[in-house]
């Protein structure tokens, strides 16, 4: 289908696409008929349209465009719709409005791709004719931002968003704390980004860095996010990965007298906060100002990398592992991450952290599984929530190729489209109570060696556009029909200025390299 009729070359693939003979026409009479409940994707339509087609597409009872909430949808789920396009007219229908948000983004990309830019004249704004049924496989379809290495402004966030949306993706999640940056203001503890927010050099280039967001910003990429269908998910890091919050607050720490600076290495940092019932205040009031401004369900707390050595040497972390009745300092780390997880619980929200066995967070935990994709069946054996993220097939910091003209890229395995688009979730021979476990999978982006959101979007795609289009569409991996479509999606790629990694007979290669386990 998509060689003879290449704009319906959709990224990601609808679970059924009928196409029709003829086509519909967008011009300056067009109008929308927004039936009760889908006034917020009408509003989406018109904010992306409006501005690149120079249509004004207003409301109207006698619209073309029709949009329907139609609850007793039930096949279609929470994001599932229908769209028909007719020659005199177009209907598009969910059951729940994220559903009608994710068919906006497909009438997107069933137009010419100058309607992602603007600025073209003597275009006719046409669709084809096509009836698409559509449903995701996962719920769970995720990118992760690593702002803290190296912070991003918000208005890039909200172009990150933007290109998520696009490819249906719904997870934006936000890595704001790490040894080397704090980026997430709290009000309670000012010096966490005055201090915690700089620091005076990074190891791949030397230059000073610093940067944190507001408060104020950060709600309004909530907002932005929410409108387009995108949750966002913060992370703070705790016990480890601290460095930065210690470098603000010694008193924290294993060493209270101690002065830190903010990290300037990449890498595990040995500094870990200590137990002391100072820290679990601090905690607490951290996270609750983050409730505050993120209104997900799910509040992610790091957790993984965190070495016990300072722990093991501390007589005050080593009475307090006696005192809770623990075998051991090794023990805390556990104990830890479950007084903060069901302090997150007790507010409602759901506790998130990395798994590097599966096997050693609290039950409560969601959990995200990295190091091996055995890792993500023990987790839901377990009776975990899973999010998988195996570093060999989502991490898009690595590089693509061993091409000279390759950026800096972390020190690791290849991790070509191919291995992303490969990537399966949840394989076939898994139980079905344990595949139920699953909610989806997320890309990541570190971003040790990444400085600039054009360095970001090269790393990211076309790799994202992959992971996308497994996670939403599922089955059995069509690698041909995926590059097939991906040729004519790239179209829409250059309309958006995505300085991608193109595509050569190197990147489309199928072949794995790279044999290393690299770390987080």
């Amino acid at each position: 289908m998509p060689a003879s009729r290449p704009e319906l070359s959709l990224v990601p693939l609808p679970r059924k696409v009928s196409p029709r003979p003829g086509r519909f026409v967008l011009d300056q009479d067009t109008r929308v008929r927004a039936l009760p409940g889908a006034e917020g994707a009408a509003d989406l339509l018109r904010t992306l349209l409006g501005p690149t087609t120079g249509l004004p597409l207003p409301p109207s009872a006698e619209g073309r465009v029709v949009l329907a909430l139609d609850p007793q949808l039930g096949g279609l789920g929470d994001e599932g719709y229908g769209l028909t396009v007719g020659p005199q007219a177009m209907l598009l229908r969910a059951a729940r409005p994220d559903g009608l948000l994710r068919g906006v983004q497909t009438i997107r990309q069933l137009l010419p791709a100058e309607a992602l830019s603007g600025g073209a004249h003597g275009i006719s704004w046409e669709l084809p004719c096509v009836e698409i049924s559509d449903v995701p496989r996962h719920p769970w379809r995720g990118a992760m931002l690593d702002v803290a290495r190296h912070f991003q402004p918000v208005s890039y966030l909200r172009r990150y968003v933007d290109l998520m949306a696009l490819h249906k993706l719904n997870v934006l999640h936000l890595h704001l704390t790490d040894d080397q940056g704090w980026r997430m203001p709290v009000d309670a503890y000012p010096r966490l980004t005055s201090v915690g927010g700089h620091r005076a050099q990074s190891l791949s280039d030397g230059v000073a860095h610093a940067g944190a967001y507001t408060r104020d910003e950060l709600r309004g990429l909530v907002r932005h996010a929410a409108e387009r269908g995108v949750s966002v998910v913060p992370e703070i890091e705790m016990p480890g990965h601290v460095r930065a919050a210690l470098a603000a607050y010694p008193h924290l720490g294993n060493h209270p007298g101690r002065q830190l600076d903010v990290w300037t290495r990449w890498g595990v940092c040995d500094t870990v906060l200590g137990v002391h019932e100072e820290v679990f205040d601090f905690c607490r009031a951290v996270l609750e100002e983050v409730m505050d401004v993120f209104p997900s369900p799910y509040v992610h707390i790091g957790g993984d990398e965190c070495p016990t050595d300072e722990w093991e040497s501390s007589p005050a972390a080593r009475e307090r592992a006696a005192a809770e009745g623990l075998a051991g300092p090794g023990e805390l780390h556990g104990w830890f991450m479950g007084r903060m997880g069901s302090f997150l619980v007790e507010h409602g929200r759901r506790p998130t952290g990395w798994a590097e066995s599966g096997t050693e967070l609290p039950p409560e935990f969601t959990v995200m599984t990295w190091r091996d994709p055995s890792h993500a069946r023990t987790a839901a054996r377990r009776g975990h929530q899973v999010v998988t993220a195996h570093h060999r097939a989502t991490y898009l910091d690595y590089a693509q190729s061993t091409d000279p003209g390759e950026p800096s890229s972390q020190p690791g395995p290849l991790v070509p489209l191919h291995a992303v688009h490969a990537n399966e979730p949840v394989p076939e021979d898994w139980a079905p109570e344990e595949a139920a476990r699953v909610l989806g999978t997320q890309a990541q982006l570190w971003t040790e060696y990444v400085t600039t959101p054009d360095r970001i979007e090269y790393l990211t795609y076309p790799r994202l556009c992959a992971l996308a289009d497994r996670a939403w569409s599922g089955g059995r991996a069509d690698w041909s029909g995926f590059v097939e479509r991906l040729r004519h999606h790239t179209t829409r790629l250059d309309a958006l200025g995505v300085p991608y990694r193109p595509l050569t007979p190197r990147s489309l290669a199928t072949a794995s390299a790279g044999t290393a386990h690299p770390p987080r």
